[in-house]
């Protein structure tokens, strides 16, 4: 089976004289959920940069389907989702609005659009939003218009981002729910959270970034193993792994 999306070597962040990420290398396969964790500043949302094509390696590459943003722009930008922390909306634009440029931009059929979208809006409870702007939403709404948007298009690779900050208790179980179905269809799964026991609970592997670098990687016994704490929970293994000090990444 080959990997979804491969990171390989990279090195690179806002400057090339002085990079945030050293040598990042990994793998995600279909049906894989990959939790990204790490200190503030250790990184993470550098590397999400890099895979999204908002900024250039200096040193390594970044493929999704073997094929680099360079070499297939189209196709690259339209194999992913992206669900940042922060939502990033159109003031002018109604919920229903958004997830009709979405669909326009995927080139989503109109009948698929309908049939997905109402079942997105009961899933988080926003049937009564549809025709709300953004300024008139909490956070926490904004959070699930994102969250819909992603969802909609099913691509082979989602990229999320901290995406339980402002949800409520549902909006959080319903995301969770979302990403173990779609993962179960092939797609593969990029979360950095800073949750512990949600990432343990439903990851099947892990990457621990620190200071820029990749200091474990591999399943929950195999990140065990390299921090020499059998049995330990992700919590105790992550805190072993990054107690020597500040990150000086992003």
């Amino acid at each position: 089976m080959n990997p979804i999306l491969q990171v390989q070597n990279l090195t690179g962040g806002y400057s090339r004289k002085r990079p945030v990420i050293h040598n990042i290398t990994f793998d995600i396969y279909p049906r894989e959920m990959i939790g990204l964790i790490g200190l503030n500043g250790a990184g993470k949302s550098t590397t999400i940069k890099h895979i999204l094509g908002l900024l250039q390696p200096a040193e390594g590459s970044v493929r999704i389907h073997n094929q680099t943003l360079k070499e297939a722009p189209e196709l690259y930008r339209a194999s992913y989702t992206y669900v940042p922390e922060t939502p990033l909306v159109y003031d002018d634009l109604t919920l229903w609005e958004h997830l009709e440029l979405t669909a326009m931009a995927y080139g989503l059929e109109r009948k698929v659009f309908e049939e997905r979208v109402e079942s997105l809006l009961a899933e988080f409870n926003m049937q009564d939003k549809k025709r709300m702007f953004p300024q008139h939403m909490s956070k926490g709404m904004r959070q699930k218009m994102m969250i819909m948007n992603a969802f909609l298009v099913r691509p082979v690779l989602y990229i999320i981002d901290e995406p339980f900050v402002g949800l409520d208790p549902r909006g959080i179980r319903s995301l969770l729910e979302l990403m173990v179905k779609m993962k179960n269809t092939g797609a593969a799964i990029l979360m950095s959270s800073h949750i512990l026991s949600t990432v343990e609970r439903y990851c099947d592997k892990f990457i621990v970034l620190h200071n820029g670098r990749i200091r474990a990687a591999g399943t929950l016994e195999e990140i065990r193993r390299q921090a020499g704490m059998a049995a330990a929970s992700l919590d105790d293994v992550f805190y072993e792994l990054t107690k020597d000090g500040a990150n000086d990444g992003r």
